[in-house]
């Protein structure tokens, strides 16, 4: 780390690359630079045979069975939108009736997609319903359950919360919708390669994935899809111009970034365990000294059931103006969503937080390169918040 740089605390935002990952891509920016489409020679064959390795690691990551239900897309934001409107838009364009469930808690690439689909084509029969969670951020199977009805055709469960870090139980909402043959869609950017995730196990029919959130590039993800869901044609493209990825995302592949999102996968999936048992000690003790020093301070999100990388932090009693302008200057942390525009956060008011504790929020992400010393200096910086509230 670069000398007077602030400790990096925004893992959920994105993460660094890792060393490995820059080491796997970089041959594909000079000699090994063919398109993986050109089938005639050995440039060609050479780059589409990374890709594939890539695609093989990607799968195996979430316990996919299937290489080929892997589709390269440039990232989480753009799986969500092939993945919702790729079920739902052949609906539409039929007139059939269309339930879509989602909750007030999804990353904005999930809910203005909603809203998006809700505005333009309710008069085609188009519904929408957002589920609202517990005051942990959790949304409960019962709660999915009694929001399905008869012309449901997709549901969208985001795992892991962006902000307050709170997991969702989608292996138990998945047996619900297979039970009524409903489509469900993951948004696993914030927990794919950290927690635990097996698409076939939990029965998971699209899944959404970005590269930037683990520790490879930026402009690049995956969206998983049950090789039933391909092989019934019941998912659609967004756009068209090739016949690359089965059609559902035409266009010449970034080859340098799959291989480094291939590798990260790699990374992710041979140190889970260790790198998890680290850092959900380093949060549990962090989190545990900032309640005890700091009593006006407040965690969001599930106590136990969340992401180890989230940290959401709450200062009761601090005004939002007084808080943008302390004592926060040597670590690098966020106020909410990456995503957002500065307006109080959708995730913080659906789980009853009024508007002046929403912009008094502080979400700290850890993750690889974390150590114990940012968390120390996290820590002070925090304090310096407490004592200027002890003066107020």
């Amino acid at each position: 780390m670069q000398l007077n740089r602030p400790a990096y605390l925004d893992y959920n935002a994105t993460t660094p690359l890792d060393p490995a990952v820059v080491e796997a891509m970089m041959p594909f920016f000079r000699e090994s630079f063919g398109n993986p489409s050109s089938g005639t020679h050995s440039y060609g064959w050479d780059a589409k045979i990374a890709v594939e390795n890539a695609r093989t690691a990607a799968a195996r990551m979430i316990g996919a069975i299937d290489v080929h239900s892997i589709i390269w897309t440039s990232g989480a934001t753009e799986s969500n939108n092939l993945a919702i409107q790729g079920i739902l838009n052949p609906f539409i364009a039929k007139n059939e009736r269309a339930h879509f469930i989602t909750t007030q808690t999804e990353h904005k690439a999930v809910l203005d997609v909603a809203r998006y689909l809700e505005r333009h084509h309710e008069k085609d029969g188009l519904e929408v319903t957002y589920i609202k969670p517990d005051s942990y951020g959790q949304v409960s199977v019962e709660s999915v359950c009694s929001a399905i009805r008869p012309h449901t055709r997709l549901i969208s469960i985001i795992h892991a919360n962006n902000e307050i870090g709170t997991v969702n139980p989608v292996a138990a909402i998945a047996a619900e919708a297979r039970k009524r043959n409903i489509m469900l869609h993951v948004d696993a950017a914030q927990s794919a390669g950290k927690i635990p995730l097996n698409v076939e196990k939990y029965g998971i029919d699209l899944l959404s994935v970005s590269g930037h959130k683990i520790y490879g590039p930026k402009g690049v993800g995956f969206l998983y899809a049950h090789p039933s869901v391909l092989k019934s044609g019941r998912l659609s493209p967004l756009f068209f111009g090739g016949s690359q990825e089965r059609g559902l995302r035409p266009g010449t592949l970034n080859v340098a970034g799959i291989v480094g999102l291939g590798r990260a996968c790699e990374l992710c999936y041979s140190t889970m365990p260790s790198e998890s048992a680290r850092l959900c000690q380093m949060r549990d003790k962090f989190i545990a000294e900032v309640l005890q020093s700091v009593p006006s301070v407040q965690l969001n999100g599930h106590p136990t059931e969340r992401v180890y990388s989230n940290i959401s932090l709450s200062f009761k009693g601090l005004s939002s103006d007084v808080f943008a302008s302390l004592g926060v200057s040597q670590i690098a942390v966020s106020s909410g969503s990456a995503c957002s525009t500065g307006e109080p956060s959708h995730v913080l008011a659906a789980i009853g937080l009024p508007e002046d504790l929403a912009r008094a929020t502080l979400r700290i992400g850890i993750g690889r390169f974390t150590t114990p010393q940012d968390l120390d200096v996290a820590l002070a910086q925090i304090q310096v918040l407490a004592r200027h509230l002890e003066n107020v």
